[in-house]
């Protein structure tokens, strides 16, 4: 169950940006805010490596997006043109996420991370937490660049 929520939570990011162009994929939210679909997507991206790769399963493999010199550059460091890398990026950071879950097997295994004690369940049900928080973003982000609405 929730290996299948999850999978549905990372579909509805990708279905809110679906069809859109790097300029509208970068178009911010309403001011003061400089969220963009993009940014959730990028920031998924680091999130899923963080939890699964680094935090669960330890691996020592540096963050798909950089956060060393900017904290934010999963939102910041936005380029319409590189949206493509971006989202291809995403896709195998969530395919080596479902790989490191389906490897662990027992989802009340507790992470590598001695700094994080936590199990895989835990990081799954937080990490459906976290997209449905972004999801909920994207609804209005996307309805503001060209009113589509629903889940």
């Amino acid at each position: 169950m929730l290996a299948v929520w999850l999978d549905y939570q990372r579909s509805t990011l990708l279905w809110k940006c679906d069809a859109l162009e790097g300029a509208e994929l970068v178009h911010p939210a309403i001011p003061p805010s400089t969220l963009t679909l993009l940014g959730l997507v990028r920031h998924m991206t680091y999130v899923e490596w963080h939890w699964f790769a680094h935090v669960f399963a330890g691996s020592e493999s540096p963050p798909p997006i950089s956060l060393e010199e900017d904290l934010d550059a999963d939102f910041n460091d936005l380029r319409s043109c590189a949206a493509p890398v971006d989202f291809d990026r995403y896709r195998r950071q969530c395919d080596a996420s479902r790989s490191i879950c389906e490897s662990a097997g027992d989802l009340d295994g507790v992470a590598a991370s001695p700094d994080r004690p936590v199990s895989l369940r835990w990081i799954m049900i937080h990490m459906i937490e976290e997209y449905a928080r972004h999801n909920g973003h994207a609804d209005l982000l996307r309805e503001q660049v060209d009113g589509s609405v629903g889940e």
